[in-house]
This record gives structure tokens, C-alpha cells and sequence, in this order.
């Protein structure tokens, strides 16, 4: 059989998803896929591999490569390698990522780039994936054309070898062709599709049977447009071409407890844990802004864990505990929460290479791994659809799940299951009559990730302190109901700080603190490039809007404390650009000044009339948030304070051209250009990805093409050597 290597390289799962999947199909296309993560660089040489290489790398945080590519990475960047160090190599990549982040696909295009540098060559083109419009658009005719890339690459080979004997060398141009006639023959190819009857029969006759059953119902389809639960024609009609049924491989048990107590600790991580409590929390947005804003802080005193400003850190939070009650109830579980779950993997499993899930702790209950193991909100794929289908008696509810996971119903689950935020208890409740066992959940359900979090404070200033700041997200999901939802994380730290946050109606400060510290679990960011530069010298730009002045924050307390420390020290010029909707509700870290003759509670009443708060602890607060914008403006740490106000009527000249950051930027670009340019400069974006960073981009290359004259197309490469040389940084999330 054709042997080739098969690597990944994932953070959340979806790479080794996908590679899982190209390995399954290999065998049905006569192909034996040698499966390993990229990380496990003792099961495979590069240096002497012969077969043909298939690499899927997927890309975190604002475009690096993921943390098990982190080691690989490092070794083939090595500038002491030659340069025909894999001249031997013969490859295909998929890359995947989000077109929402600027560096799209980077992770992938890295290891690309550089695989090629040391003289590998594609026997098969790159592909890259976006995770914005659905990964599958891209990954199900990648691996479709991958199959007719490779036999032409071993007939290639076969014939050089017979005809000379040389090293085997790929065809880039007999693969193109190839390509053109992928999908005909990856149709032709599938030969495990749809087989859904135990009858046997063959599978035309039981979509035939189905479409049969739905025409005889007494209201037509046509009369509905089509939703979750239902189709209409054409595709309620057509024939589809189903993915191949994943290998089952986990076998559950389910063992009575004895009563241990389980704890967070129970909860793997690759990076190490620290447990801390939430010494302070405060409500920096008023009661009727839109998005209310809490900042957080952690006492880190007792721990060895260090930060600098504009690292980020991550939280273990757990999922929702009503969800997961919600979930255990659908799935029959409920009077099994406490039992032990115990895994073994099948003797007669199909799967290749399969091994117990590494997130999932020996010995701990039901329960616990369903509220911090598994990612219950994730966004069912493809695969976990299709291994549903054969738990569900119902024939139309089977259908429906057939036509979701199937490539003429792609347009169907885009709008159904990924645009609606639809998760596994959603499909549960829409498909009644579909049981799944324990077993598949636990295959199928990604690890629960930890959110990450930029700091938003300065060791130097907060010794033994970590601020962050975060909005408590919310938003609808739409299968198959209407239902308004919180963010994993921040729905529930937001019920974690409540206690701190707002213990009684008229506790002062004090009062509060004598509050049972809540703890929260967190750990560091491995990788971040997104600080201050070395030399203080260096003039910066940063711009925030929203939560994402958070990394500023500690950017200028840590500025005040250098400042105060070399007072005759060069420093500098440092603009902000922030933005936010309304200047009364939700300008964050707004300075006020109260005067010392009046009484602690005299400066509660006077806040309460200039901002018309009604929580008290806020207030209190307010009052020994000392270190606020304008007190860095007014003290010269900050020598250019932008801010606009998206959701107000205009004000001055200014505020009526700049309603976002961008507009700012652009009305200041002489400005901004000249110290990027000409003063060596950094520019720092932070906040929302797929709205705010490209505008932010889009503006930058505005100015830079007017003041310095040249065309659009210069003035990005501009910009991409600003990238490179990390004077033009992005702590950004979508």
C-alpha cells in the first residue's frame, strides 16, 4: 500500500480533526497514512522520510504557529541549516485560521515558507482554510484533490525510478490537471457513503424510501422555509453525497464514586497552574451602557507568577452549570453525574492510531467532566453530525442531520448549525429522537479551552496585582429557539465577582473586603511579542477602543513608574486612540477629580449627581481607583489622548469627523505617519478583530499612501515591513 506521512499541528483540535479524517479516507483511496502530531518529532525523520509529506497546521493566537509546532518551528528555523537540507522532501500543506485576524493562516504559511527555503517542493498546492466563512468550504475539496495528487505523485516517482534510478520528483503541473477533475473523482470514490439502512439496502433506495415518507406528510414543504429541524427543495429532494462514518474507538464505563472531593486541579494543562483569588472587582461601565465592562483584580502575591505589560494570561472557567444539568437530563445521565468515568480504547476499533483524550482526567465524575473537560458550546462538525445520524430513530430527523453534514446541504449547515452558534444540547433538543451513547460525546467534543486575557495592569505599579478587564458577552442563539446567552467565561465571572462586586446595598469598600476572597485558576501565555519597547526613547502609538485599552493601562502605569525612577530619562511621545459608544456610559478609566476637603461620603453623593450611578460600591470604588486617562495626560506619561465617540451627537469640529479610532488616526495621519516613519516608532492595536483591526489597517494605509505619495499597494508593503520588523504589533480577537 502507498505510504505517506501525515502530520498535525493543532491548539483546539481542528487540525488533528482533520487529520484524522485524511487518514481515514486514505484507506478507502488505497493510501496508508502514517498519523503523528507534529510535536511527537521521535515517530518520524524528516531528514531521511522518502514518502510524501501532508502537513495540517492551524494558527493561534494573532499568527503564530500552535503550541505542539512550537519546538518543530524553532528547529527548521535554524539559519545554520542548508539550504538543500530537505531537497529530498516532497510535501502538500493546509493551513487554517481566521481572514478576521490580519496574519491569516500564518501558523501554516511559516512552516510553508520555510520548508520551501530548505529545498522541499509541493507535490500538491497549499491550501488555506478560513474559519470565518467555515473551514469546510476549503478543507473537503482539499482532501478531495489530494488523493489524485498523490497517485500522480507515486506514478511520477515509479517511472523516474524505473527510467534513471534519480530521487523521486513530483509534477506540479500533471497535480493541477489532476486537480480539475478532483471532485468527479472524489465523488466516484465513496465508496462508504451513505449506508444508513440495517437492511441493506442500497442507499438510492433508502433516500428514495425517504424522500417517499416526506411526501406523504399532509402539509407540503414548500409551504416552510427551511430551518434547523427541516429542508426545502431542491435540497429536501436531492441526492447527497454523505461524509464516511468516523471509526467509533472509546469504550465507557461507569463506575459509582465513593464521595471524593474533585477539584480544578483534577483539570490538565500544558502550561503551569496557579489558583488565586479576586481581590477586587469593579464595574467601569454605567447600569444602562450597552456592554457592561468589569475589571478584575487578582492577588498574585502568594505565587512565582510574573508578568509583564501587554503579556496575556489565560482563565479555566467551567461550562454553564445549567447547560451542563440540561445536557446530563437530555442524555438520560442525570442520576449518574457522580459516577467515575472510566475509558479504554476498543479492541475492535477501526480508528488508527487511537488513544484515550489527554483533557479527559482518570477517575473523575460525570459531571466534572462535563463542566471543565469538554467544550460543550462548541459548534458541532461535520463528522460528529454524521455519527449522529445512526442515533436517530426518527427517519426525518435522520434525514435532516444527513443533509446538514453533507456537501449539498454545506450552505444549510453554515446558516443552521455555524451562524446560529448551534452546540451539541441544541441539536439534542431539535432531534428528539436522536441518542447518542456517552462514548461518542466523549470522541467528539473538543477540549474545554482556557479564555484568553490581556493584562491590564503593571507589576511595577500593582506589586502582587494582576488587573484585567473583560465585557460580559452576550449574545442569541438561534437553534432551534431564540436564546439569549452569556459568554463561557465572562457569564461566569461575572456571577463569581458578584459577591465582591456587590455584597449589600450600602457595604463600603471596607466592608467588602472581609468578603470570602472567591479563587480563580489561571495560567500564562506562553508566547506574546506585544510590550513595550526596550528603549524608552522610541515614540508609540497605541490604539484601543472598548476593552481593548486594557494592555494600555499597563503600558503608562508602567511608563509612570520608569518615569519616576530615571526622571531625567529620554522618553518618548505616546498617543492613545481610544473609542467607545457613549462618553457617560462606557468611557473606561475616565479620571475623576475629587476635591480633599470633602468627606468620603460628601464624594459619594457628588458622583452619584455627575454620573448618575446608582451602585454605591461602584462608587467607593471609583474613589480609590486612583490612576485613571487624563491622569496620565494631565502628568505628561500620555502626550496625546484621542477619543471618540461612536453613539454621541458630535460635539467640536473634531469629534464631528472622528466617530471611530480610525477616523482619528486618519484626521491625525501627518502625525502618526511622521512618527512611524521617520522617528522609528511602534503603532500597538488591541481589540476586536474582524471590524476594528481591518479599518485600523485600511486607515494606516490611507495615510501613509497620501503623506509620503505612493500607491496603496506600496504603502501595504510598507506596512508588512513594520510587521516584520514588530514596530506594528496586534493583540486582537474575534
Amino acid at each position: 500500500m502507498r505510504r505517506f506521512l501525515l502530520l498535525y499541528a493543532t491548539q483546539q483540535g481542528q487540525a488533528k480533526a482533520i487529520a484524522e479524517e485524511i487518514c481515514e479516507q486514505a484507506v478507502v483511496h488505497g493510501f496508508s497514512a502514517d498519523l503523528h502530531c507534529i510535536s511527537e518529532s521521535s515517530k518520524y525523520d524528516l531528514k531521511t522520510e522518502t514518502a510524501p509529506l501532508v502537513v495540517v497546521v492551524s494558527t493561534t493566537g494573532t499568527g503564530d504557529p500552535p503550541d505542539t509546532a512550537r519546538k518543530f518551528v524553532k528547529e527548521i528555523q535554524n539559519q545554520t541549516l542548508p539550504v538543500d537540507f530537505f531537497a529530498h522532501l516532497r510535501y502538500g500543506l493546509l493551513g487554517l485560521g481566521d481572514s478576521e485576524y490580519t496574519y491569516f493562516c500564518n501558523g501554516g504559511k511559516i512552516i510553508d515558507k520555510r520548508l520551501q527555503e530548505l529545498g522541499a517542493r509541493h507535490f500538491y498546492d497549499t491550501g488555506h482554510a478560513d474559519d470565518c466563512v467555515g473551514l469546510e468550504l476549503v478543507v473537503e475539496p482539499w482532501i478531495a484533490g489530494l488523493w489524485p495528487a498523490l497517485r500522480e505523485h507515486f506514478r511520477s516517482s515509479r517511472g523516474q525510478e524505473e527510467i534513471s534510478g534519480t530521487a523521486p520528483v513530483a509534477s506540479p503541473a500533471s497535480s493541477r490537471t489532476d486537480l480539475v477533475k478532483s471532485e468527479l473523482l472524489h465523488i466516484e470514490s465513496q465508496v462508504e457513503l451513505l449506508r444508513f439502512d440495517d437492511s441493506g439496502r442500497k442507499d438510492s433506495e433508502v433516500l428514495k424510501q425517504n424522500a417517499v415518507n416526506s411526501n406523504q406528510s399532509n402539509v407540503l414543504i414548500e409551504d416552510f422555509e427551511s430551518s434547523l429541524t427541516r429542508s426545502v427543495p431542491p435540497l429536501s429532494q436531492a441526492s447527497l453525497n454523505v461524509p464516511a462514518l468516523p471509526p467509533e474507538y472509546l469504550q465507557v464505563h461507569l463506575q459509582e464514586s465513593l464521595g471524593q472531593e474533585e477539584s480544578q486541579a483534577s483539570v490538565t494543562s500544558a502550561d503551569p497552574i496557579f489558583q488565586v483569588p479576586i481581590s477586587k472587582a469593579v464595574q467601569l461601565t454605567t447600569n444602562d451602557a450597552i456592554k457592561t465592562t468589569l475589571l478584575v483584580e487578582l492577588d498574585i502575591s502568594k505565587t512565582d507568577f510574573s508578568y509583564q505589560p501587554g503579556d496575556a494570561f489565560s482563565v479555566i472557567c467551567p461550562n454553564n452549570d445549567s447547560e451542563v444539568q440540561s445536557l446530563l437530563q437530555r442524555l438520560q445521565l442525570e442520576d449518574k453525574r457522580e459516577h467515575y468515568v472510566l475509558l479504554k480504547i476498543k479492541t475492535d476499533t477501526k480508528k488508527k492510531g487511537a488513544a484515550l483524550p489527554q483533557h479527559i482526567p482518570a477517575r473523575c465524575s460525570l459531571q466534572f467532566i462535563f463542566t471543565w473537560c469538554l467544550e460543550i458550546r462548541a459548534i458541532p462538525k461535520k463528522a460528529f453530525l454524521r455519527a449522529l445520524v445512526d442515533y436517530t430513530s426518527d427517519s426525518a430527523e435522520k434525514r435532516r442531520l444527513q443533509e446538514l453534514c453533507s456537501k449539498q446541504g454545506a450552505a444549510d449547515y453554515s446558516r443552521f448549525v455555524r451562524d446560529a452558534c448551534a452546540c451539541l444540547l441544541d441539536l439534542l433538543l431539535a432531534f428528539p429522537s436522536c441518542q447518542p451513547p456517552l462514548s461518542l460525546l466523549l470522541e467528539h467534543l473538543p477540549k474545554l479551552q482556557p479564555r484568553p486575557y490581556s493584562c491590564a495592569s503593571s507589576s511595577l505599579f500593582h506589586p502582587g496585582k494582576l488587573h484585567f478587564v473583560f465585557n460580559v458577552v452576550e449574545f442569541l442563539s438561534t437553534a432551534p429557539t431564540e436564546v439569549l446567552r452569556k459568554g463561557v467565561c465572562t457569564g461566569w465571572l461575572a456571577l463569581l465577582v458578584a459577591s465582591v462586586l456587590q455584597p449589600n446595598t450600602y457595604a463600603s469598600h471596607e466592608d467588602s473586603r472581609k468578603a470570602v476572597a472567591p479563587k480563580i485558576s489561571i495560567s500564562p501565555r506562553t508566547t506574546n511579542y506585544f510590550h513595550l519597547p526596550n528603549d524608552p526613547s522610541i515614540p508609540i502609538i497605541m490604539v484601543g477602543p472598548g476593552t481593548g485599552i486594557a494592555p494600555f493601562i499597563g503600558f503608562l502605569q508602567h511608563r509612570e513608574k520608569l518615569q519616576e525612577q530615571h526622571p531625567d530619562g529620554n522618553f518618548g511621545a505616546v498617543w492613545l486612540f481610544f473609542g467607545c459608544r457613549h462618553k457617560d456610559r462606557d468611557y473606561l478609566f475616565r479620571y475623576c477629580t475629587i476635591p480633599v476637603l470633602y468627606s468620603a461620603t460628601e464624594c459619594t453623593i457628588l458622583i452619584l449627581r455627575l454620573f448618575q450611578l446608582d451602585n454605591l460600591l461602584v462608587i467607593h470604588y471609583i474613589l480609590y481607583f486612583r490612576k485613571e486617562l487624563r491622569h496620565f495626560l494631565k502628568h505628561g506619561i500620555l502626550t496625546h489622548l484621542k477619543v471618540s465617540f461612536s453613539r454621541d451627537a458630535p460635539v467640536g469640529e473634531e469629534e464631528a469627523t472622528a466617530k471611530y479610532v480610525q477616523d482619528n488616526i486618519q484626521l491625525h495621519g501627518q502625525e502618526v505617519v511622521r512618527i512611524l516613519l521617520h522617528e522609528n516608532g511602534c503603532i500597538y492595536v488591541c481589540g476586536d478583530a474582524k471590524n476594528m483591526a481591518k479599518d485600523v489597517h485600511d486607515a494606516l494605509v490611507e495615510i501613509i499612501s497620501k503623506e509620503i505619495g505612493v500607491e496603496k499597494l506600496e504603502a501595504m508593503k510598507t506596512l508588512a515591513t513594520l510587521k516584520e520588523e514588530k514596530r506594528y504589533l496586534q493583540d486582537i480577537w474575534s
